[in-house]
Formats: C-alpha cells, sequence, structure tokens
C-alpha cells in the first residue's frame, strides 16, 4: 500500500463515526483518541510542559503556565510554533500565573513575584521581583491559584492548612485580593477550604470559584463546590458546614449551614475541581456560550476514582444551574488515569485551551459546526 494511502487512513481511523470520541491529532505518547467531546467537537494537543497548572494568556499569544510540582514557570509561544521557553526555575510550588500590563505574575506558597516586560524578554528573562511576601508558609494547601480581576486588583487563595480544622478567624481558608503593587492586602471571602481556580462573569463582573471538599466523610460526602461571590465578604461554610447543607461531624454543632452562601452548584465527591471558565468567550454553541467549564483534577483516595475531566455547569438567564454534566472525558479508564485536567483558557480565537499535570500537556479544543 503506497505510503500516502496508509498516512491517510491511520488519519481517517481518528475520526469519531458516533459523535462521542473527540476527534484528535497525533500526539506521540498520550492517548488523545480516547478523549471523549459532544458532537462537533475536537481536541489536539499544542504543548508538553512538565506538570503544567495554571495559565494566564498575553495578549500577543503568549500563553504562560506555572507548576506545582516541577517549580518552573513556562511560556507558550502560540504564534510562534508553540514553542515552550522556561522562564523560572526552583520555585516552591509555583501554580499560580496571572498576566497585566507586560508583566507575569507568579506565586509561591508564601510569597508572589513578578517579571516585568515579559514578553519581549522570553529568551533572556529577567530575575523575579518579590512583590509581597506577606502570605502563610504552611505548604498543606499552601499552592496558589492567581488571577487579576475586573477591578484592577490581584486575587489569591488562602487555603486551609488541614484537611478540617477551625482556621476561621485567621488568613487561612480565605479568598483575598490586593493592588497589582502588593499593597491593600484584604479578605474578601472566608469559609473556604481550598480554591484553586476562580474566574469572572464576563458581563456581570461576578467572581465564581470552584472549592475542594473535605476528606475522610466517605466516599460521596461532602461534594465539591461552584461557588459565586455576590457579596464581598461572605463566608462559604468550611469548617462548619459542606455543601450548603451538610454540618461537619466535628465542628457542625457550634453553626448553622443556614448562617453561610450555599454553593451555585454541588459538584462531585472528591473531584477535585480547579480552574474554571466562562463560555461566553468561547466559539461554542448553546448551551455551552451561557455556561461554565470546570477542570476536575480528580479523586485522591475514593475507593472508586471520580473526576478526571473537564465538566459543564449549564446556567440559566439568572445565572442560576440547571445542569451537571461531563464535557471532555477519557483520561481515566478502568480506574487508572493517564490525564488530570487543572486550569482552563479561552482563545481569542474562541477555543478553549486545557491544562493537564499528569501529562504534562496543553490541549486544545475546537469547534467546527456540522452543516
Amino acid at each position: 500500500m503506497p505510503r500516502i494511502r496508509l498516512l491517510a487512513l491511520v488519519l481517517l481511523s481518528l475520526i469519531p463515526g458516533d459523535g462521542n470520541t473527540a476527534a484528535t491529532r497525533a500526539a506521540p505518547g498520550l492517548p488523545l483518541g480516547k478523549l471523549r467531546l459532544p458532537p462537533g467537537f475536537s481536541v489536539e494537543l499544542v504543548a508538553r510542559v512538565p506538570n503544567a497548572r495554571g495559565m494566564a494568556l498575553s495578549p500577543k499569544g503568549i500563553l504562560y503556565v506555572g507548576s506545582r510540582n516541577e517549580g518552573t514557570v513556562s511560556a507558550v509561544e502560540l504564534n510562534h510554533g508553540n514553542r515552550v521557553t522556561v522562564l523560572a526555575t526552583k520555585q516552591n510550588m509555583p501554580t499560580g500565573v496571572a498576566y497585566r500590563d507586560d508583566t507575569l505574575y507568579f506565586s509561591t506558597v508564601s510569597k508572589i513575584y513578578k517579571l516585568p516586560k515579559i514578553d519581549e524578554n522570553l529568551a533572556s528573562p529577567p530575575k523575579p521581583v518579590l512583590l509581597s511576601d506577606q502570605f502563610p508558609d504552611k505548604e498543606h494547601h499552601g499552592w496558589k491559584y492567581l488571577g487579576f480581576g475586573p477591578d484592577g486588583k490581584l486575587y489569591v487563595p488562602v487555603g486551609a492548612p488541614c484537611n478540617i480544622c477551625d482556621e476561621d478567624k485567621g488568613d487561612f481558608a480565605t479568598l483575598k485580593r490586593m493592588n497589582p503593587d502588593g499593597t491593600k492586602i484584604e479578605v474578601i471571602a472566608r469559609g473556604v477550604r481550598n480554591s484553586v481556580g476562580f474566574t469572572w462573569h464576563p458581563k456581570t463582573g461576578e467572581l465564581w470559584f470552584t472549592d475542594n471538599g473535605r476528606d475522610l466523610m466517605g466516599d460521596d460526602v461532602p461534594p465539591c463546590e461552584l461557588n459565586r461571590l455576590e457579596k464581598v465578604g461572605s463566608h462559604f461554610g468550611f469548617p462548619y458546614c459542606h455543601g450548603g447543607d451538610i454540618p461537619d461531624p466535628e465542628f457542625g454543632k457550634t453553626r448553622k449551614c443556614s448562617e453561610f452562601v450555599p454553593p451555585a452548584q454541588r459538584l462531585g465527591a472528591h473531584v477535585a475541581p480547579l480552574g474554571v471558565r466562562f463560555g461566553l468567550n468561547t466559539n461554542f454553541p448553546e448551551p455551552y456560550k451561557s455556561g461554565i467549564f470546570i477542570a476536575e483534577h480528580g479523586s485522591w483516595n475514593r475507593t472508586k476514582k471520580s473526576g478526571y475531566r473537564v465538566s459543564f455547569v449549564a446556567l440559566d438567564s439568572k445565572l442560576k444551574a440547571t445542569d451537571y454534566r461531563g464535557f471532555l472525558e477519557g483520561f481515566l479508564e478502568d480506574e487508572t488515569e493517564w490525564g488530570r485536567p487543572a486550569d482552563l483558557e479561552v482563545e481569542p480565537s474562541g477555543s478553549l485551551l486545557v491544562s493537564d499535570d499528569e501529562a504534562g500537556a496543553i490541549y486544545r479544543v475546537k469547534y467546527q459546526s456540522r452543516k
């Protein structure tokens, strides 16, 4: 058989006939053909970035990527062959990255750094400049997501230093924000056990964030959460109440669940939700443009594993959740995972980028209508 015809048959074999398995581009070493998406969607490998976690996209098409276990911050030049450059090394869990005014910000456990004029200096990146060292040094839930809000402030979560403990009055189990120069750090939400992903509604400007539920209450309790911050200073229940109406067996007797803000959507127990993005700026069809996507990193001690996918929560015109289901699936097969989604980002083209710290990869999910 001629080589060209054989190659064509191989490529055709990757395209599904039933609309459930994702059409893919070949990715050496990664079984992308196992991924499943709704009809009309496809997925491709963009780049290999070890332990890829938080992402931030600059207007010049440079995707900045943090890591947790690798200790590195990297750049992927999406407009120049997806070339990968390492910008910083030997950092303490530099999970979160955020971009503003030609400056990259990245987190460590207890500090926030910045890399000024980074777009023009990828080949010789500047030495990280300390922005703030005003964060706890506890590594349990100490890795931090970052993001700039529509108010121009930098948002930083501080996770609880435990599975379950009462740290309600201090720095832990909070969401904070500060000025871009590191001044005026303030708490904007409490009772947040471990948020490693948040975003803002493109129209209302409201903050939405994920929260990882506590462990050791069973396989199916409590649920992880998708939350909506409608009022600064709100309390979301930890450690007293989980999922809106489940009192904690240790701390639940001290306060009532009715005192706290319930989740916008209860997610699966132990799915470990991380990055979130609204679909409004994608080129996806309805209902995806009206809802929100969630990177579910996956459980670590559940009897039967859960998560390991990108899920979708449909929202009505009043931003009330109406459905919760899988969107990009197939990273888990027969209780063995080969990938773990960590963060999401929307490209100007309307495609959705997905980071995967298990496979060390960045994927692109695209939509093309079938006419």
